[in-house]
């Protein structure tokens, strides 16, 4: 199936003059961005196929109904009860512990529209873990949907926010008005 899936993810994003590029991390935390289309989805689950992983992607629950509560549930996706997300995240951590390749994928923009801050679960739970953060990101005006830099944060919320904001800072969505420029509230 594995294959299967690498190879229809490959003819898939060539017939759309999309790209894959970087390298596939084994374990961590994914954060993705920007966030500003369902279409990201998509890309998400062509370019996980492409490298032939399973990314455990945070899903708000109000999405999973019907067939494409099916369809989520099926491509690794996990409903997250946003009014008690820490129930879903202890289920995850417990999934996580071990050396098999695991990854937690995370729009930490929270929404397609433009916000004042992300939400900081992604940073939270890499230290909380041990486990590293890999900035995951697609670029709409180069066609390109890939693996950015992996890194441990520091616990210096400002400095390891500033890698986030360098990386992402050429980085544009389907809708650039909807992308929330990278900063938590606990910067301050």
């Amino acid at each position: 199936m594995r294959s299967f899936r690498r190879h229809l993810a490959g003819l898939l994003l060539r017939a759309a003059r999309w790209k894959a590029v970087g390298e596939v991390p084994q374990r961590g935390v994914l954060v993705g961005a920007p966030h500003t289309s369902n279409w990201d989805w998509v890309l998400t689950m062509l370019l996980a196929w492409r490298y032939g992983i399973t990314i455990r992607l945070l899903v708000k629950q109000e999405l999973f109904v019907g067939p494409l509560g099916w369809l989520l549930r099926r491509t690794g996706a996990v409903e997250l009860d946003r009014k008690n997300p820490a129930a879903t995240v202890k289920e995850l951590l417990v999934e996580a512990e071990g050396d098999d390749p695991w990854l937690l994928g995370i729009a930490a923009e929270g929404t397609r529209s433009r916000a004042e801050y992300w939400k900081s679960g992604f940073y939270r739970i890499s230290r909380q873990t041990g486990l590293p953060i890999t900035l995951a990101f697609l670029d709409a005006p180069s066609r390109t949907v890939g693996w950015g830099p992996t890194f441990h944060p520091t616990g210096d919320v400002g400095a390891d926010m500033d890698v986030l904001r360098e990386f992402y800072a050429d980085k544009t969505g389907f809708r650039p008005d909807g992308f929330t420029p990278p900063r938590l509230r606990e910067e301050g």
